[in-house]
């Protein structure tokens, strides 16, 4: 492999800085775009890939909050249903436990309102970040 010398590199640089506009190659594609960009561009793409990624993932905690809300006043409605398992056995009301069914009932009515509460802010901080209603 032959190396450049510093003459070559000068006589190199002093041909391309002769030649006319018509006469450089015109250089094109992606990258060439990319090397371009002034820095208020690149900003800007950086700033919509996080407000996007952002986006996503506050919208989907907001969906998974609604989702094991649902489930929780689901599970507290099943808990009334008080009818036998099937046609032919018979619930007892010795086989009930009052107490365990009240802790229950409680403790799924404040895990409710918690949620409730935790869904209410993430909306309204969702609708205040992005602009949008969750």
């Amino acid at each position: 492999m032959r190396m450049l010398a510093v003459a070559d590199i000068d006589l190199t640089q002093r041909e391309e800085s002769e030649m006319t506009e018509e006469q450089k190659p015109e250089l094109k594609g992606a990258f060439i775009a990319s090397l371009k960009r002034n820095n208020k561009e690149i900003r800007d793409d950086r700033a919509a890939a996080i407000a996007e990624d952002a986006g996503v993932m506050y919208r989907r905690s907001v969906e998974d909050l609604e989702l094991q809300l649902n489930r929780m006043r689901r599970d507290r409605e099943n808990m009334l249903d008080m009818s036998p398992d099937n046609v032919f056995s018979l619930k007892l009301a010795s086989d009930f436990k009052a107490d365990l069914f009240v802790a229950k009932d409680i403790e799924l009515g404040v895990n409710i309102r918690n949620t409730e509460i935790q869904l209410e802010i993430a909306r309204a901080q969702y609708e205040h970040l992005f602009g949008g209603g969750a």
